[in-house]
């Protein structure tokens, strides 16, 4: 029989918003996503002084967005048994040093070996640094806590294409690590000021150790089993198969143990909670296909329209200025309306701005693309807003940690899930159709259309969620 999870502490919350707490995690979460993406704009130079060939680079990505995603489910266990203030610290500080490592790589192997120390560092800065704000915000201010952590994952993929290729242009590939350094150091002295010294649990079990392996084998395989299917590997389909089917069975595997052990690495009890069950199971979704447009639009562009990568990039940057341009509005427009009407006013916007971007042609006209891409900015800003307030606001404080965790852990997955769905896509419309049995838009329009559809999921649990879901949080 399963022993009862033991009780977490409940922590005292602050009366008022940490506003530089906030902001702080916030940068960390901007460097994390940053350095997920920017690379690939870098890839060619990187593989021109390293002596390897562009493609392979793409193992220097794989490996650290793989690391992220394997060091997520204990970083709530490090919180409860070293305390917040000193793993996001020690975060901080390896993902600086190994940024510097990065720049200093004379060789591939290095530089995925330094990328990798790199993700433990990012692990440990995402869910630690926003379980810091979560404890030391009141409800009543989490909705504004909420959006400065959401801002990082909204602008850094969608900025990282046009900084990168900047960035390479005027200096070198290697100062794509090197800006981290001096971020690295005010991120330190300032968590040395404004993060909570006191917040350790009194009794922490004892780590989960076969959960860990298998959760880290689980999401291991399963991100780069998702990899293998893109179009850059080339190749037949039996490897990355055969991954996929591992990463199923390790998953079983996993749940099984999860369910059983006395005290398991993740804890699903917070899924009872429809608020956050909305927010996690059909907000993955949606954090999946979203995750997928900053890789299409790009390529639609470049490779369907014929426009140089300067030109794609500036019409990409259109979805970073309607996040930014909402972003005031999204709480007032949560608290005015409450989390339901939102959701389903943001998700069923973004379905019919996919289909509306699935219509887009060469011929048409710049002021109708540059619109279409903004409204998409403006519904992406909107829902994630919501859906990462909306997953926090029935938790109990004892309960933060693990939600935290598990929360952290879906969406990595998600958002690894994205562009790789995108990428087969592609290429499924390809193997179907035939080499050049299609128009260079056709396979884009396929793709945007199959992400309008995925959107019917979290519309459909958008519209169930019950009326007053969230309302406290929301001031309602």
């Amino acid at each position: 029989m399963t022993a009862p999870a033991p009780s977490r502490p409940a922590r005292r919350r602050s009366a008022t918003l940490n506003r530089p707490l906030a902001l702080l995690v916030a940068g960390t979460f901007f460097m994390e996503n940053l350095d997920g993406t920017i690379i690939a704009t870098a890839a060619p130079a990187i593989a021109g002084d390293l002596g390897v060939a562009p493609v392979d680079v793409n193992l220097a990505m794989t490996a650290y967005l793989v690391t992220i995603a394997v060091g997520i489910p204990i970083s709530g266990w490090l919180t409860d048994r070293y305390g917040g203030r000193r793993v996001l610290m020690s975060a901080i500080a390896i993902f600086t040093v190994a940024s510097l490592l990065c720049a200093l790589s004379v060789n591939l192997p290095m530089l995925v070996g330094m990328r990798v120390l790199q993700g433990v560092g990012g692990a440990l800065m995402v869910p630690v640094g926003r379980l810091v704000v979560l404890r030391a915000t009141t409800k009543k201010d989490l909705l504004d806590a909420v959006a400065y952590l959401t801002w990082p994952a909204l602008v850094a993929p969608v900025i990282a294409p046009a900084l990168g290729g900047w960035i390479v242009g005027v200096a070198s590939w290697h100062w794509i690590f090197l800006i981290n350094l001096p971020l690295g150091v005010v991120a330190l002295v300032v968590a040395a000021r404004v993060v909570p010294a006191v917040d350790t649990a009194p009794a922490v079990p004892p780590l989960d150790l076969v959960g860990f392996s298998l959760c880290a084998g689980t999401l291991a395989a399963l991100l780069v089993g998702l990899e293998l299917l893109g179009p850059q590997h080339g190749g037949g389909p039996l490897a990355p198969l055969g991954t996929l089917v591992g990463a199923v069975l390790l998953g079983v595997l996993t749940a099984v143990w999860l369910r059983r052990a006395a005290h398991p690495l993740l804890r699903f009890g917070a899924l009872r909670l429809q608020s956050f069950r909305v927010s996690n199971v059909g907000g993955g979704v949606y954090r999946m296909v979203i995750s997928a447009v900053p890789f299409l639009l790009p390529l639609m562009f470049q490779v369907g329209f014929g426009w140089s990568p300067v030109q794609a990039g500036l019409l990409v940057l259109l979805l970073f200025l309607g996040n930014v341009g909402i972003k005031p509005a999204t709480s007032p427009l949560i608290r005015r309306f409450g989390f339901r009407s939102v959701l389903i006013a943001s998700v069923a916007g973004g379905l019919l701005v996919f289909l509306a971007i699935a219509a887009l042609r060469p011929g048409t006209p710049l002021v109708v693309i540059g619109a279409v891409l903004l409204l998409s900015g403006v519904f992406r800003s909107v829902g994630f807003s919501a859906y990462n307030s909306l997953q926090f606001a029935d938790l109990e404080p004892a309960d933060m940690t693990d939600a935290n965790t598990l929360a952290s852990t879906l969406q990595q997955v998600a958002v690894g899930l994205g562009v790789a769905v995108g990428a087969v896509i592609l290429r499924v419309v390809d193997l179907t159709a035939g080499p050049g049995a299609t128009g260079p838009v056709t396979p884009y329009a396929v793709a945007f259309v199959v992400l309008a559809v995925l959107m019917l999921a979290p519309l459909v649990e958008a519209v169930v969620l019950h009326r007053s879901a969230g309302d406290e949080v929301a001031g309602r």
